[in-house]
């Protein structure tokens, strides 16, 4: 278990003190896949190297499963971040090495012996997927093959923990999905903790089981993954998961709301958004067969899986029409069905 109490870590420069992060309070279990997202600035990255030790916080206590890091200093520190596993956004990887060779490193330092360090370093490469690569140079490998590459480095000396700093951030979206799974597979295999610093929402949806979400320093709200996708409380995480599931805004699907309501200027936009087990039941059918004059538009519509992939998040954008009556009975009856609704445009 991490334990974050009160910690505060404050930088002096040349214009005076910066506070990069502010009193904050955190726990995240073993096992647990934990996020912790916000805007470049935010503090993320700070407060994970106070987890490993490369910074000390200016008040407040850092502890793994007991132990308080922020204490720990030469031998007893090296040996503790043996157990921290990082992945980075950039790679880090020994251009001068092959595959096998940079799975090898962190147990050459180790003083593992040649024997030992080849024969896990290889199954490792197997474990990330690069069994047929182990003797390439990063040169020729793709963004993706780099990143599992560091993936398999970063288990090398059997952590405890694996810290993921923005390690998705360089690659295509299908990549970064490919390398999720990846990450969900050694979750699950070999019950690491896993910490996941980002700025995509994306990767906290699918991926994490709780997140945290900081703002200048501080963390501003935090909870299951599911909880934080359907009802979240600031204005910031509005701001994350409707960058992730709603679709409305696109170029696309503006055009095409102007567009009609231009031809059905009394009609409305409506977004719907369905939660948990209501993405599974036939709510709109129903309405449908409740209200038979009103005629439904699907302008956009998708189904996101949260977390834990047991709960599930469905958006719908659509244009209602019908005398003014059976469209506000329509709307009645979808708020009864607890589906959140919001009118975008009243014709």
């Amino acid at each position: 278990m991490i334990e974050l109490k009160n910690i505060s870590k404050t930088f002096q420069t040349k214009e005076g003190e910066v506070r990069a992060v502010k009193d904050i309070n955190l726990t995240i279990n073993s096992g647990e896949v934990y996020g912790i997202v916000g805007f470049s600035g935010a503090g993320k990255s700070t407060l994970v190297r106070m987890l490993n030790g490369l910074e000390t916080p200016t008040s407040g206590e850092v502890s793994i499963d007991g132990i308080r890091i922020d204490n720990l200093s030469g031998e007893a520190l090296r040996k503790q971040r043996k157990k921290i596993g990082m992945i980075f956004q950039h790679f880090n990887l020994l251009w001068s090495r092959t595959v096998l060779e940079n799975i090898m490193f962190p147990m050459e330092l180790s003083g593992i012996s040649k024997e030992e360090r080849t024969k896990k370093a290889q199954n490792l490469a197997e474990l990330v997927g690069l069994g047929d690569r182990v003797h390439s140079y990063p040169s020729q490998l793709s963004g993706g093959q780099k990143q599992r590459v560091g993936i398999a480095r970063a288990l090398a000396n059997d952590p405890d923990i694996l810290i993921s700093d923005e390690a998705t951030s360089a690659l295509d979206p299908q990549t970064t999905d490919e390398v999720l799974d990846l990450l969900e597979d050694i979750n699950r295999q070999m019950n690491l903790t896993i910490v996941i610093i980002t700025h995509e929402m994306h990767v906290i949806r699918r991926l994490a089981n709780s997140v945290a979400v900081m703002d200048d320093g501080g963390l501003i709200e935090k909870g299951p993954v599911s909880t934080v996708f359907t009802t979240p409380q600031e204005e910031l995480t509005k701001r994350f998961v409707s960058s992730e599931v709603d679709n409305s805004q696109t170029p696309d699907i503006q055009q095409i709301t102007a567009d009609l309501i231009k031809k059905y200027p009394n009609g409305k936009i409506v977004s719907l958004k369905f939660h948990g087990d209501q993405v599974k039941l036939p709510i709109v059918t129903e309405m449908i067969r409740e209200f038979p004059d009103v005629t439904m538009s699907i302008l956009e519509g998708s189904i996101h899986q949260i977390g834990d992939q047991q709960s599930a998040i469905g958006t719908l954008f659509v244009q209602l029409l019908g005398e003014p009556a059976e469209v506000e009975g329509a709307l009645d009856f979808l708020n009864k069905m607890r589906v959140e609704t919001k009118v975008i445009n009243n014709g």
